[in-house]
C-alpha cells in the first residue's frame, strides 16, 4: 500500500489527530498545488487542481497542526464530490 493510499484510508477514518501536513501531502499527491496570497493570506490556504477545475480552501491550524473535525469532513466531502476519492 502506497503512502497516498495510507493517507486516504486514514482520512476516511476521520481521525482526531489528522494534521495539516498530512492533508497537504495528500492533496499534492492528488494533483493539487498550494496557493496563497503571500503575507496577506493569513492562515487561509487554497489548494488548486487545474485538471479537474477544483479548489479546496483550508485553514492552517495554529499553534497545533491538527485539523478540526469539520475541516476533515469538508475535505472528504469535496474530494468525494469531485470524484477524487
Amino acid at each position: 500500500m502506497s503512502k497516498v493510499d495510507k493517507l486516504i484510508n486514514r482520512l476516511k477514518q476521520k481521525p482526531k489527530d489528522f494534521t495539516y501536513e498530512e492533508a497537504k501531502a495528500l492533496l499534492e499527491n492528488l494533483g493539487f498545488f498550494e496557493y496563497n496570497k503571500g503575507k496577506t493570506s493569513g492562515s487561509r490556504v487554497v489548494f488548486v487542481n487545474k485538471d479537474i477545475n477544483t479548489k479546496i480552501e483550508l485553514h492552517r491550524p495554529h499553534p497545533s497542526s491538527v485539523l478540526k473535525m469539520y475541516v476533515i469532513k469538508n475535505l472528504l466531502d469535496k474530494l468525494r464530490e469531485k470524484g477524487v476519492l
